[in-house]
């Protein structure tokens, strides 16, 4: 059987990452192996943990860079709580990200990125592929209840993942990776179909199991995450693809 080493070798491939909380810990130890293996997206996009990755790496953040900025955070960095829609302004957040961001357009990155928001006015998911980077991440990761809402253009946005928990609505067709986050948001209940794995025509999921879950008070569970992200992926690579997924289900 082919593993997933050898299908990402073969051609280009896409990065798609999933919404997930703070999963933007174990999303970067996964890009951090494939670019140790040579392996690196020739476009990126995603949904909320996954959008901020994505748009880190495409404005130019190497994953050792960002692992760096990600294991030094503590909850002062964005923790800016405001009357509002939600419980923190996000002030502190977006100064966060122009301080590690290099570009600050979304059409300037070196890689194409494609950010999924969700639209509170139409009530649907939108794809931001121009623009400013840092509000699009900001957007993206807007958790309702937990972040006020980011105005982009005069329209009020929310958390990609209400509706493309996945992030691939703006992914081109083709070869495309995506790194799912298998844990379930306290928010969304049990069988849920958006925690589904998506289906299109030469994808490929990567599932990490078991991976340590972090928040703003479990920053630290987030670290473990990462480093075993990192190692669980270097696994996937040698592991075959069964039926269009690479599971790992010892991340440990």
């Amino acid at each position: 059987m082919t593993t997933l080493g050898d299908w990402l070798g073969r051609a280009p491939f896409g990065l798609a990452m999933s919404s997930g909380f703070f999963g933007f810990f174990a999303h970067t130890g996964v890009l951090a192996a494939l670019v140790e293996r040579g392996l690196r997206p020739v476009h990126v996009g995603g949904s909320s943990a996954g959008a901020l990755v994505a748009g880190a790496y495409a404005a130019g953040v190497t994953p050792a860079a960002l692992a760096e900025v990600l294991v030094g955070l503590d909850r002062a960095a964005f923790w800016d709580p405001a009357p509002g829609l939600g419980l923190l302004r996000g002030g502190k957040f977006d100064a966060l990200l122009r301080r590690v961001l290099p570009t600050h357009r979304l059409e300037a990155c070196g890689l194409p990125v494609r950010i999924s928001v969700f639209d509170i006015l139409a009530r649907k998911t939108t794809v931001l592929a121009r623009g400013d980077l840092a509000h699009a991440i900001r957007a993206s990761c807007a958790v309702p209840g937990m972040f006020h809402p980011v105005w982009i253009d005069r329209r009020p946005y929310w958390d990609g993942g209400i509706l493309d928990r996945p992030g691939i609505a703006g992914m081109p067709p083709g070869r495309l990776l995506f790194h799912h986050l298998s844990s379930r948001s306290p928010w969304r209940r049990a069988g849920s179909p958006s925690l589904a794995l998506p289906r299109r025509p030469e994808l490929v999921s990567l599932v990490i199991d078991a991976l340590p879950r972090s928040g703003p008070y479990k920053l630290e569970a987030g670290h473990r995450a990462l480093a075993q992200a990192r190692a669980a992926t270097l696994r996937a690579l040698d592991a075959p693809i069964d039926d269009g997924a690479v599971r790992i289900r010892d991340a440990a």
